[in-house]
């Protein structure tokens, strides 16, 4: 992690869009999109352990939860070939791919669910999910051989929402809470460094 303010900038940037647009999922979807493509456009912000892949399960790291759980940031790491089940999200989520590329199919209700078309989502790519448009999809690592990282921005504490998995031949929904992969968060916020050298820079 060698640059921890674009980080910073982003979560500032982002807590101003809720609070002055946060009534307006249109708006968040579409401004805090740019916001996530720049984010993810470096990838040198990212600490190298919310970047580690499990052997047989895709990861979750907790980035940022906003203070009144308005909005959070994760970061996905998924293993060679690994994939999420079908689920929805029940608040608007985006999702930006840094590192690798994914495969992404959106499922419509019913019994069987109606698969669209795979889209494969390359880095720079930003995907928005909104519950009233359909926010049902299966989430797949692109590549059999190698780790790919997307960073994912929500409408809520998602580790903390109620929400489903589905059975994609009946349309069944179980509830689940994904919780996190790590019960830790990585310190973003530590500016000594960079103060310390403006006071030696001053003094010199």
């Amino acid at each position: 992690m060698t640059n921890t303010r674009r980080f910073r900038d982003f979560v500032r940037s982002f807590t101003r869009l809720v609070e002055t647009q946060g009534e307006s999922e249109e708006i968040v979807l579409r401004d805090g999109g740019k916001l996530l493509g720049d984010l993810i456009a470096h990838d040198e912000w990212l600490p190298e352990d919310c970047a580690k892949p499990h052997p047989q399960y895709y990861q979750q790291y907790l980035l940022h939860c906003d203070p009144l759980e308005r909005f959070s940031v994760v970061s996905f790491v998924w293993g060679p070939g690994q994939k999420t089940p079908v689920h929805d999200h029940t608040v608007w989520g985006m999702v930006g791919v840094m590192r690798g590329a994914e495969l992404c199919r959106r499922f419509r209700p019913g019994s069987p669910m109606e698969a669209t078309e795979q889209q494969r989502l390359e880095p720079g790519s930003v995907d928005l999910l909104s519950p009233a448009e359909g926010d049902i999809h299966e989430v797949t690592n692109a590549f059999e051989d190698r780790v790919s990282i997307s960073i994912h921005v929500y409408g809520g504490n998602i580790g903390a929402v109620e929400r489903h998995v589905f059975d994609a031949t009946t349309g069944a929904a179980k509830p689940f809470v994904s919780g996190y992969s790590s019960p830790f968060l990585p310190n973003f916020w530590d500016r000594s460094a960079e103060v310390r050298a403006s006071m030696a820079s001053r003094t010199t």
